[in-house]
């Protein structure tokens, strides 16, 4: 086996800023068809009668269940480090989470 065989391959990977800055996500919606996983990634504001979509994201069922390993590895590794994430289900967060609707 020739020494280029032996090396992992690696990733040119690119983010534009626009990108790098990211988009605040506060539910994920997520479905699937037979042949694709699809999250929606939704910023529900209080007090806003309709959210908008942030960003789709498409999977194959592998590449999916790939990404759920990886964040619950992640998940593992934040909690190690800086102790357990509460469940919304344990924390009592009202209907109305942020608040009275402000006035201008």
């Amino acid at each position: 086996m020739n020494d280029s065989a032996k090396q992992p391959l690696g990733l040119n990977i690119e983010i534009t800023e626009e990108i790098a800055e990211g988009s605040y996500a506060n539910l994920a919606i997520v479905t699937h068809s037979d042949a694709e996983f699809v999250i929606d990634f939704v910023n529900v504001m209080p007090g806003t009668p309709k959210s908008k979509v942030k960003a789709r994201i498409i999977f194959t069922p592998q590449h999916a269940k790939r990404f759920m390993k990886a964040l619950a590895e992640n998940v593992h590794r934040y909690e190690s480090a800086n102790g357990e994430i509460k469940d919304l289900e344990e924390m009592q967060v009202p209907m109305m989470f942020g608040g009275p609707a402000g006035q201008a």
